[in-house]
């Protein structure tokens, strides 16, 4: 048996897979651009002038053969005389003209032959190229059809590892949450012992460990690794550069707050759930459990020097959201930036497939009703600024168009194309545009 780890193993199958990919596209993209073009094929010849051999023939049955006729004596002298000069060239004449009309005879018939075949053989020809040319179009569209049903024939499989990796990984945290418990309960005191459980944080929100431990699992499954996230959210760090109490609620692991630590950033982090508190904890960031809008309303006027809040409005009520951003106005100094990212629902593959997926999300909020809120509630210079772009490959896909050499008028196959394509950009950008969006906001200098 193998020594390798699981998770090794996985990592090494995954980049097999994705270079196998690599080289299947590379072989891809050198066979559509292989693809011929109609070559230039001359005109058809002429058809075989069959007035034109009878003409000749005609000509040389006029020619007078042998000496000429003599009238008299001194006539007779003077044309023996001459003809013995010039007779042998015309005699010799006579035999080419005759010889040569013979050979027109002859190749007559293979001419008219040749000439029909070459009518008829090029049309045939073009046909058989424009074949061709289709046929290696449609073994490039055949090709594109691979890949996908690849990933369906090994999504089972993948969707299987996956959630056995999701369940160690909860077992692990469970693991590590009951060796917190039993630890704490084995310092517990006896005149404490008998206390009352203690409250919920917030009313509405996980009550109590296990709760708290299963969320940050999902968030783990379905967030992206630690990596992905702070690969996302290093846009962000240029907007807080030079402040200092920069607040992050709902700071989840804590990969903003390491980017602002790493880059000299005082800030803090604010989760409700206690389990994601903790291990920002443990990674050495500071963070406490509890409600925002409590949290704002108990720090001084004008004391955050920025605050951000990365998938969180989401899952606040609209009344709850509307206090929050009034009171986040006036806790923020002048100037101080105030960064929201949220699901962008009008991105149908965000909603469907982020939004709905989270039990704890409360209400969508469109772009521009977010962008409308911070502006009724204060803020200068409200930007929307949207993210996480639907790869090609989710989007719906245009047809290829015919080539232009099956026609110079549009012929309806060609319109329906268009009119396919027209539909296919009108809902790849309604439907498939972006997953994210962030409201970029500042408090005025002046209030």
């Amino acid at each position: 048996m193998s020594s390798e780890s699981s998770p090794g193993l996985v990592s090494r199958l995954a980049a097999e897979r994705a270079e196998a990919y690599r080289r299947y596209n590379e072989a891809l993209t050198a066979l559509d651009r292989a693809i011929q073009a109609l070559p230039e094929l001359p005109a058809p010849p002429p058809p075989y002038d069959e007035q034109q051999l009878p003409v000749i023939n005609e000509a040389l049955r006029s020619i007078p053969a042998g000496q000429p006729a003599r009238s008299s004596w001194w006539h007779k002298t003077i044309v023996d005389s001459t003809w013995r000069v010039i007779g042998p060239m015309f005699e010799r004449q006579a035999a080419f003209n005759a010889a040569l009309v013979d050979h027109l005879n002859r190749n007559a018939v293979a001419h008219r032959e040749v000439s029909a075949a070459l009518a008829a053989a090029l049309p045939a020809t073009r046909a058989g190229f424009e074949s061709l040319i289709r046929f290696e179009s449609l073994l490039v569209q055949f090709l594109q059809q691979i890949t996908p049903l690849a990933d369906a024939g090994d999504r089972e499989l993948r969707d299987a590892i996956a959630s056995l990796q999701g369940v160690a990984e909860v077992a692990q945290r469970a693991s590590a949450r009951a060796s917190r418990e039993i630890e704490r309960l084995g310092t517990v005191s006896p005149a404490t012992a008998g206390g009352q459980a203690p409250a919920a944080v917030v009313a509405g929100q996980p009550n109590n460990a296990v709760d708290a431990l299963k969320y940050l699992g999902f968030e783990d499954r379905f967030r992206g690794s630690e990596a992905e996230i702070r690969a996302r959210l290093i846009d962000y760090l240029p907007y807080f550069d030079g402040a200092s109490s920069v607040l992050d609620v709902g700071c989840g692991r804590g990969e903003f707050l390491q980017l602002l630590k790493e880059r000299g950033v005082a800030a803090r982090g604010l989760d409700l759930n206690p389990e994601m508190a903790e291990a920002c904890r443990a990674r050495g960031l500071e963070a406490a459990t509890g409600d925002a809008l409590a949290t704002l309303r108990a720090l001084p006027d004008e004391s955050l020097g920025g605050l951000i809040a990365v998938q969180v409005i989401e899952h606040l009520k609209p009344a709850y959201l509307s206090q929050f951003l009034q009171t986040a106005f006036f806790k923020l100094r002048p100037g101080a930036p105030l960064i929201l990212e949220t699901i962008n629902p009008a991105c149908w593959v965000a909603f469907f497939e982020s939004y709905i997926r989270d039990l704890t999300h409360e209400q969508p909020i469109h772009p521009e009703t977010l962008q409308y809120m911070l502006q009724a509630s204060g803020f200068a210079s409200v930007d929307v600024v949207y993210r996480s772009p639907i790869a090609e490959g989710g989007r719906l896909q245009r047809v290829t168009p015919r080539p232009e050499h099956f026609g110079e008028v549009a012929d309806p196959v060609t319109e329906l194309v268009s009119t396919f394509n027209h539909n296919v950009d009108r809902l790849n950008s309604r439907l498939f545009t972006f997953q994210d969006y962030a409201a970029i906001a500042r408090v005025p200098d002046v209030r």
